[in-house]
């Protein structure tokens, strides 16, 4: 999931794609970890627009959904681009210690002695273990393993996270 540049209370999760066949059903790909909550939802915002979600099922590598009144293929073309996105008070809950990927781009990160290495850019998603990818002032990339023994504290709230630098060596 990332954060919608429309206004910090939405979150993206899914993009409208082409239409599909002649009634107003169009692809839309999950951009979230998410992606079985499109199947409970009732409505939901395309760019500034919200709309009744007529039906929704899996094709795939993507979704085929229908809004409410798109019921033509040019309908559903004029849609194409469109960010789908939920109030953020409607985001999935998460674990304790679990984090949204839209709220960690951006934290700034210290290391124990309190250095500021430069800022989150990107979480790389490996399959064993995210990766921030921390950018300083000078644009020189860090990659942090989203590890409890190199990542000591993350504080969205205060904008910060903490990583034991040391913990990188053993890990090279």
């Amino acid at each position: 999931m990332t954060k919608s540049s429309q206004s910090e209370d939405r979150i993206v999760v899914g993009k409208i794609g082409a239409p599909h066949g002649v009634r107003g059903i169009f692809r839309a790909y999950a951009l979230t970890d998410f992606p079985e909550r499109f199947f409970e939802m009732k409505e939901i915002t395309a760019g500034n627009e919200t709309f009744a979600i007529e039906s929704v099922r899996e094709d795939n590598k993507s979704l085929l959904m229908k809004f409410e009144g798109v019921d033509t293929r040019e309908d559903a073309a004029l849609l194409n681009g469109r960010l789908l996105t939920v109030d953020r008070k409607d985001a999935a809950p998460l674990e304790e210690g679990e984090y949204y990927t839209f709220d960690i781009v951006g934290l700034n990160v210290f290391d124990l002695s309190g250095e500021n290495l430069g800022k989150v850019t990107n979480v790389l998603r490996t399959g064993s273990n995210d990766v921030y990818v921390v950018k300083d002032a000078e644009g020189k990339e860090t990659l942090i393993p989203a590890l409890k023994k190199v990542v000591k504290a993350i504080d969205i709230k205060a904008g910060k996270m903490v990583a034991d630098m040391s913990e990188m060596e053993i890990l090279e």
